[in-house]
């Protein structure tokens, strides 16, 4: 029974190698994430004599390189919470911090868990790639919105409620929207108004066909109104025109990165087994259906739908003491956050369209006829979506696997 506890960091690692009643077997040494030391690790590990097991925390992406290798080796891995680690065994008032500490406490709590360490296996290809598309999605997403925000600032000081006159939603093929293209071209209310209505009328006829937009006169009109309405605050001036178009510029570039990385989502999505079976519940989308596969994984890896609830973090964990039994609770909030998110816009996507048939929806409507808050309601309902999406993906997934 050897007990190897990884303390995981970028590029390298601390390993300590224990047995049972605090027994070294091989005291804290360091290894690179090279194939080379990888490998020395490996053999060192298999001249053990005895069951090996090996334990390291989740500490963003720097741990996938070792347990992919120790995994490869065909070692028994698990990758805990480091909440769970950080917790144990702080038995001493003394608050050292070392690599090699770390080590050895995670070697015991091998030696304590051994009987219910998680085995660690690694995800598809598909999987992994779905998952840092979407990262990189809210990334962006975040990034858009902050130049978006930007943008609409600038503009209320050279053509004010610019971004109000167009309601058309993003083009799929690039991201790009059409109030955001029309204040490149006319970043000024003055580029508008100092015009007469007949030569904007013709300006902007040119504009729609060379960028590929429906041309309405009676937008036209619309637009010129608007324009002789609001004073620009920016002196037109080129210095002027420069920080606008470039701010123009920079939110078309994020926009079409999130349209291309939103592609590849649904494309990466349509190759997992279980995409048809997402897709047909309701609320669902291209792009919501990708985001839930993405975070959610492989439902297998979760022993019950409790496990895949308190994985997104909108469980109420029980809090009891003697006499004291709480019954109202909040959520943990300890999980996906994204996966939460995600779940908050499927959500918002029932409620628009209240189908009255959906099960979903009748309970979402049950709690708010209770009077529950808007979040207790929304967040109860996603609980009961996650219980509806286990069971579906789980026996589509089963029935797969019995076929072949």
């Amino acid at each position: 029974m050897n007990a190897v506890g990884i303390d995981v960091s970028k590029g390298k690692s601390m390993v300590c190698i224990m047995k049972p009643f605090g027994e070294v077997v091989v005291s804290p040494f360091e290894v690179n994430h090279t194939a080379s030391e990888l490998g020395k690790l490996a053999k060192l590990l298999r001249s053990l004599d005895g069951e090996t097991r090996v334990v390291m925390e989740y500490t963003g992406n720097y741990y996938l390189p070792i347990a992919w290798a120790l995994h490869d080796e065909g070692f028994y891995v698990s990758v805990v919470n480091a909440m769970l680690v950080h917790n144990y065994g702080n038995n001493s008032l003394r608050r050292a911090k070392t690599d090699k500490k770390d080590a050895i406490k995670l070697a015991n709590y091998a030696i304590d868990r051994w009987l219910f360490l998680p085995q660690y296996f690694p995800e598809e290809d598909v999987r992994q790639m779905l998952k840092t598309f979407h990262r990189q999605y809210n990334l962006y997403m975040k990034l858009k919105v902050m130049q978006r925000n930007n943008l609409i600032a600038l503009l209320d000081q050279t053509f004010p409620d610019v971004n109000k006159l167009f309601k058309s939603p993003p083009r799929k093929k690039d991201g790009h929207e059409k109030w955001m293209d029309f204040a490149a071209r006319f970043w000024h209310c003055e580029c508008v108004c100092g015009h007469s209505v007949e030569t904007f009328s013709k300006l902007y006829r040119k504009w729609c066909e060379h960028s590929g937009y429906y041309f309405d006169e009676e937008k036209a009109l619309d637009v010129y109104a608007s324009a002789c309405g609001h004073i620009g605050l920016m002196p037109k001036t080129e210095a002027a025109e420069l920080l606008v178009t470039q701010a123009i510029a920079q939110l078309q570039a994020v926009s079409q990165t999130l349209a291309a990385v939103q592609r590849e989502m649904h494309l990466l999505a349509a190759k997992l087994p279980e995409y048809n079976t997402v897709m047909s519940m309701y609320g669902v989308g291209p792009t919501l259906g990708s985001q839930l596969m993405a975070e959610i994984g492989d439902v297998r890896r979760f022993h019950s739908k409790g496990a895949l609830i308190a994985f997104s973090g909108i469980d109420a964990p029980p809090y009891q003491s003697g006499t004291v039994d709480v019954k109202s609770r909040s959520m943990s909030k300890r999980g996906a956050a994204p996966l939460r998110k995600t779940l908050f816009q499927v959500m918002e996507v029932i409620i628009q369209n209240a189908p009255a048939d959906e099960p979903v929806y009748q309970f979402m409507d049950k709690k708010r006829t209770e009077g529950k808050h808007y979040y207790v309601y929304m967040m109860a309902s996603a609980n009961k979506f996650l219980r509806i999406y286990y069971a579906r993906v789980k026996e589509c997934l089963n029935a797969i696997d019995g076929n072949t």
